[in-house]
């Protein structure tokens, strides 16, 4: 890494959360360099000379990323810390022992369970969640009633929904009889309750929504609340698919 990067990227690679997280840290008014009170996003920072704080404690990358993965559970939430006091992924991982600064990469709404990274690795972070690099999410949704074959046709093409178009995706029917349907959907966006408005725009009531893997890992050895440290293995495919990391043949 430059030892001159933008504070949106030293904040994330602080181990802050989201770029875009760290953004709203800097709009707030909570962010100083040397001193001087930061305003302006386009800011770079020095690493080797800068000194950055926020609320008066010093912030710096940390040489050492971890990533950890969870299988997040019903009820839990997608969040570093909540000030109505719920308990978030990353109190699970305080349970487990592990201490380091973490924050989630995206978002799985409270009530869908499911795969969810834990990371301190802001580069990695941003484009596991980025749109254009198109890192596949897939999910088990169970919903009310049969799916039509044009409400099909319609999702696989893409939804025009209040605020934006879904990108077009895979859908394929796992299991139907008269009560339900569960689908597997595959999708590389990631915007707020993309799925659950999805198929609310077509009359179909979520039962059941599970996020089963990020690219081609399954992590099915993760029961429901259970957390890990990634394998070397799952690691490099990781970045390979997110660029960070060319692949080897």
């Amino acid at each position: 890494m430059s030892p001159i990067i933008r504070i949106n990227r030293f904040l994330a690679s602080a181990g802050l959360g989201s770029r875009r997280k760290c953004e709203d840290l800097v709009n707030g008014g909570k962010v100083f360099i040397n001193g001087n009170l930061l305003t302006d996003l386009s800011t770079t920072v020095n690493t080797e000379s800068d000194v950055v704080t926020i609320d008066g404690k010093r912030i710096e990358i940390s040489e050492h990323k971890i990533i950890l993965v969870l299988n997040k559970p019903r009820g839990i939430l997608s969040a570093a810390v909540d000030d109505r006091d719920r308990k978030t992924v990353i109190d699970l991982a305080r349970d487990k022992g592990f201490t380091e600064r973490l924050f989630p990469v995206g978002r799985l709404d409270m009530d869908t369970s499911g795969i969810i990274l834990l990371t301190n690795d802001g580069d990695l972070s941003y484009r596991l969640t980025h749109p254009k690099y198109k890192i596949d999410k897939t999910y088990i949704v169970t919903i009310d009633g049969k799916i039509s074959t044009s409400t099909l046709r319609a999702i696989r093409s893409g939804v025009r929904l209040e605020d934006f178009t879904t990108a077009p995706c895979k859908v394929l029917i796992l299991k139907e009889d008269e009560r339900r349907t569960t689908l597997e959907i595959i999708i590389h966006e990631g915007k707020k309750r993309q799925i659950r408005r999805t198929f609310r725009k077509f009359g179909h009531r979520i039962i059941d929504l599970h996020r089963a893997a990020l690219g081609n890992l399954f992590f099915e050895d993760l029961a429901p609340g259970e957390i890990r440290m990634l394998t070397n293995e799952e690691n490099r495919i990781l970045r390979e698919k997110s660029g960070l990391l060319k692949r080897s043949f």
